[in-house]
């Protein structure tokens, strides 16, 4: 029962889907990822499936998973990168939790008979890991669903192990810019997967009392996005005033808002730029 280990990374050839190249803001205008970045040869990061048969994980979807205005989606730049950054997991199964106020219970699949929660795991999942796993470690597999510390909190495995190459790490978070439709809220937080090699969970909180939370393998529960680790250990920045604005600031500034002077430009400039100028930079 044992699975091949699945690898996906946004720099490689061999991902789900073509990769999109990213820009960053420079004074000569947009340009690609540095090339140190675009040009890696190593997966940035591996995702193992663990539990056999469960949904791939998929590059996150510039539309959040078609539920972006049609407007935003044509026009905003900024808004379909967010959202398309990074990869979006499926539960394992179908499956629903409801918070009394005191304790979570769940049902898995079909059934409608809820069981309090403390623990429990992915139905045949133990033996299917003690199939594969080595001697040692045979009887630990990862628990599917955990009654969390937090009064109304859960922890969730997604049936993935992750690891991120050195300096890399993954931003664990809910869906980015996708509509909320149940009363729950994922917790955020930064894998260093480098250093710390285990299961790929997310954490969610329950927000209302006696309202059943459905989660279905068809639609992404959370999304993982890779960090540099510099980008969050306290990098350096500089707050300024306007009087420190120079001759070229403004100058940049004038660029930006000067198309938005024309009452009859075309919408979406912006967007048909940048798309422009990424893949000539391809």
């Amino acid at each position: 029962m044992a699975e091949a280990a699945e690898l996906i990374c946004p720099f490689s050839k061999h991902t789900h889907g073509s990769p999109e190249p990213r820009h960053t803001g420079q004074p000569d205008g947009w340009v690609t990822a540095p090339p140190r970045i675009e040009a890696a040869r190593e997966p940035i990061c591996q995702f193992y499936r663990i539990i056999p048969g469960i949904p791939d994980m998929k590059r996150a979807d510039r539309s959040a998973d078609g539920t972006l205005a049609t407007n935003g989606f044509r026009y905003c730049e900024p808004l379909t990168a967010a959202s398309g950054f990074g990869w979006h997991v499926y539960p394992p199964m179908n499956f629903t939790l409801i918070w009394s106020g005191d304790e979570v219970a769940f049902a898995l699949g079909r059934t409608k008979r809820f069981t309090s929660l403390r623990g429990v795991q992915y139905p045949g999942f133990p033996k299917a890991f003690a199939d594969v796993a080595p001697d040692g470690l045979k009887d630990s597999p990862p628990p599917f669903l955990t009654q969390g510390l937090m009064p109304g909190s859960v922890k969730i495995w997604s049936g993935y192990f992750a690891r991120t190459a050195p300096d890399w790490a993954l931003l664990s978070r809910g869906v980015a810019n996708k509509p909320k439709t149940q009363p729950y809220e994922n917790y955020e937080g930064i894998i260093e997967g480098n250093s710390w090699f285990g299961p790929l969970f997310t954490n969610v909180q329950i927000k209302r009392t006696n309202s059943p939370i459905q989660f279905h393998m068809r639609y992404p529960f959370f999304q993982v996005q890779p960090l540099r680790r510099e980008c969050y250990q306290q990098p350096p920045y500089e707050l300024c005033e306007a009087a420190d604005l120079n001759p070229e600031d403004w100058r940049r500034f004038a660029a930006t808002i000067e198309p938005n002077r024309d009452q009859m430009r075309a919408l979406g400039h912006h967007a048909v730029e940048v798309r422009r100028e990424l893949r000539r930079q391809s």
